[in-house]
């Protein structure tokens, strides 16, 4: 049976700034500018990015927002679910997994501009990939502290609270 530290190693994960581990996977060899998009970029982006990402008992993906749409594969662990907040403040979530009929989809996007994070459904490891595109930058990258997001969102105080550091 496999374990988080397995993945760890073998994938050569380091920490995320989200929480949580990643490992850069693959990126295209292709790039393209803001002039072929709608959201505006400064200069290049590469097409696409992808990379692992592992979440072990008790971390979580604090909240966090990309200008870019990004696409969940589910691999191994535990299920997890991502929490999202769109542009007009409404909260919604996904279940990433295999268990179909328990609602879970092994796939899953997260389009641009949402607010999201996620939490594992239950105890062990969740071990995700995710594509960014056009690619992912850390410049591109918003991790939101927890009194913004309060004072933003009172009604979702619950998940806030789960999903963001002190």
């Amino acid at each position: 049976m496999f374990s988080a530290n397995y993945f760890i190693e073998k994938l050569d994960m380091i920490k995320h700034p989200e929480g949580g581990y990643y490992k850069e996977s693959f990126a295209s060899s292709e790039n393209i500018t803001s002039n072929d998009l709608r959201t505006k970029f400064e200069g290049e982006r590469i097409l696409w990015t992808s990379i692992y990402f592992l979440l072990r008992d008790g971390e979580v993906s604090n909240f966090h927002r990309l200008k870019s749409d990004e696409m969940w594969y589910y691999h191994s662990g535990s299920a997890l679910t991502i929490y999202m907040i769109s542009p007009e403040g409404e909260l919604t979530t996904a279940q990433l997994g295999l268990d179909i009929e328990k609602g879970e989809v092994p796939q899953f996007l997260v389009p641009k501009n949402y607010i999201f994070g996620s939490a594992m459904n239950n105890p062990g490891y969740a071990l995700v990939g995710c594509m960014v595109s056009p690619g992912f930058e850390f410049k591109d990258f918003e991790l939101f502290e927890r009194n913004n997001l309060l004072n933003d969102y009172p009604e979702h105080k619950d998940i806030i609270l789960k999903l963001t550091r002190e």
